[in-house]
C-alpha cells in the first residue's frame, strides 16, 4: 500500500504540475497576444503615418510644381500681350505717320489750287471792273 500511496502522489504532483504548467502558458499566451496586438497596432500606426507623409509631400511637390507651371506661363501670356500691343501700337503709330503725310499733301494740293483759283477770280474782276471783255 505504501507503494500505492506513493505512486499516487507522483502522479498528483505530475498533473499538478502538468495543469499548472499549461495555465502558466495559456497566460503567456495570452499575455504574448496581447503584447503582438500592441506591436502591430503600433506598427500599423507607424505605417500609416509614413504613408501620410509621403502622400503629404507628393501633394507639396505637385502644388509646387503647379505653381511654377502657371507662374511660367502667366510670365509667358504676358509677354506675348506686352509683344502684339507693342506691334500694334507700332502699326498705328505708321499709319498715323502716313495718314497725316497725306493729308498734308492733300491741304498743300488744295491750298494751290484755292490760290490759283483766287487769283483767277480776282483777276476776272479786276478785268471786269476795266471793263475788259469775258474771255470764254
Amino acid at each position: 500500500m505504501h507503494i500505492r500511496k506513493i505512486g499516487s502522489i507522483v502522479l498528483a504532483s505530475a498533473l499538478t504540475v502538468f495543469l499548472s504548467t499549461g495555465f502558466a502558458v495559456a497566460q503567456d499566451s495570452a499575455k504574448q497576444d496581447m503584447k503582438t496586438a500592441g506591436t502591430d497596432t503600433k506598427n500599423a500606426a507607424k505605417d500609416t503615418g509614413h504613408a501620410v507623409s509621403t502622400g503629404s509631400k507628393k501633394a507639396y511637390d505637385k502644388t509646387a510644381s503647379g505653381t511654377k507651371t502657371v507662374a511660367d506661363k502667366t510670365a509667358s501670356g504676358t509677354k506675348t500681350a506686352y509683344h502684339k500691343t507693342e506691334n500694334g501700337t507700332k502699326t498705328a503709330t505708321d499709319k498715323t505717320v502716313n495718314g497725316t503725310k497725306t493729308v498734308g499733301k492733300d491741304v498743300g494740293h488744295g491750298t494751290k489750287v484755292a490760290a490759283k483759283d483766287t487769283a483767277n477770280e480776282t483777276k476776272k474782276v479786276g478785268d471786269k471792273i476795266a471793263g475788259k471783255p469775258n474771255p470764254q
